[in-house]
């Protein structure tokens, strides 16, 4: 099958780098980082017990969460920051200023304004991916072919069925990018967030699996978790690419 040949170059470059993780761990006979068996021992250790699901979930819904309000917010307001010039010059300096500083820096502030619980990750994760979401939906309305607003325009279409039928799906491409990119970042801090002010979570579990007893075993799952959960939420977004309402304006 077509998808078996793709996948099979990438099945034997990840083979090839567990086996020369295992030999390693082996060869220097180390005591404390574990091979790969241990970490899927460990894996299936927290799956019996559900602590594994639980820490999953609580990640995953902060992640949607806080993607999901940004993503209300972004696409409405770069849309109108790319069809509303004055808007957009009025607004780009001050998210052009914002967008630089990294998600971490705001964690103290999170803190001192959400406290600890789920409002502090949630905030981290809305300024985490709001910012490329704006910028890409702002792009991709300054990127439209002007024939096809003319075109628009020759047919004597209204301003508001110009924005609906003409101005929002030539943007949408635009706009998916930076939903991609912005639920990546997302989960990136989400786990760093969990890792300094939650109690629980993959980044929790990750830090709590070091300090109680030095279980590496879970550590590593933990991050193989992460890496494992990102390239599905990667793929998810992948699939809104293929639609045809986004595909159309792409050359390939």
């Amino acid at each position: 099958m077509k998808w078996m040949k793709q996948a099979l170059p990438s099945l034997v470059v990840i083979a090839v780098v567990i086996a020369l993780w295992w030999a390693a761990v082996v060869l220097t006979q180390s005591a404390i980082f574990p091979t790969p068996l241990q970490v899927v021992q460990g894996t299936l250790e927290l799956a019996r017990d559900g602590t594994l699901w639980d820490h999953i979930g609580a990640s995953l819904f902060r992640v949607a969460a806080g993607f999901g309000v940004a993503v209300l917010f972004a696409i409405p307001l770069g849309l109108w920051m790319g069809w509303v010039h004055g808007a957009f010059v009025t607004l780009n300096p001050l998210f052009q200023i914002l967008r630089p500083i990294s998600p971490i820096a705001w964690i103290p502030i999170a803190i001192l304004w959400f406290g600890v619980g789920n409002a502090s990750p949630i905030y981290l994760i809305f300024i985490a991916s709001v910012f490329p979401m704006i910028v890409q939906t702002t792009a991709g309305v300054h990127t439209i072919e002007k024939r096809y607003l003319r075109a628009a325009e020759n047919f004597g279409v209204s301003r508001s069925k110009l924005f609906l039928q003409v101005v929002f799906p030539a943007a949408l491409p635009q706009i998916i990018t930076g939903m991609r990119i912005g639920l990546g970042v997302a989960w990136l801090v989400v786990v760093a967030a969990e890792m300094i002010a939650l109690h629980s979570g993959l980044g929790y579990m990750i830090i709590d699996s070091r300090n109680a007893g030095n279980r590496y075993d879970l550590v590593v799952a933990g991050m193989i978790i992460i890496g494992l959960i990102g390239l599905a939420l990667d793929g998810i977004m992948r699939l809104l690419e293929n639609m045809k309402n986004v595909r159309w304006r792409y050359v390939h």
